[in-house]
């Protein structure tokens, strides 16, 4: 995983550094919507910033699922766990002998 985190830190540096080199001013449309004068970095940027958070939601997501996946296995470990306790004293508790006692004369 934390392989995983240093491949996304180099690309967002190595982006970062081609934003910021490529700074100069820019005309954007998309639809209706029109930005004429906008520094190429600041598109670049936000290009990367809007990516990261559409790959992080369904990370997010997952991990979510996995966390109560988890919480709830732990929650049943612990009532098997209980149970097998329970189980474990009712088998070792010592028992009333089953023959009676030979009378004594």
């Amino acid at each position: 995983m934390t392989f995983g985190y240093l491949v996304v830190a180099i690309l967002t540096a190595v982006v970062v550094v081609f934003a910021f080199q490529n700074g100069t001013p820019v005309s954007v449309k998309f639809l209706a919507w029109t930005v004429p004068e906008i520094s190429a970095a600041a598109v670049i940027l936000s290009a990367l910033v809007m990516g990261l958070l559409i790959a992080a939601i369904p990370l997010w997501l997952q991990r979510w699922r996995l966390r109560v996946r988890v919480r709830g296995l732990e929650a049943q470990v612990r009532q098997l766990e209980t149970a097998l306790e329970e189980r474990n004293k009712a088998v070792l508790a010592p028992r009333p002998s089953s023959i009676p006692d030979a009378p004594t004369q």
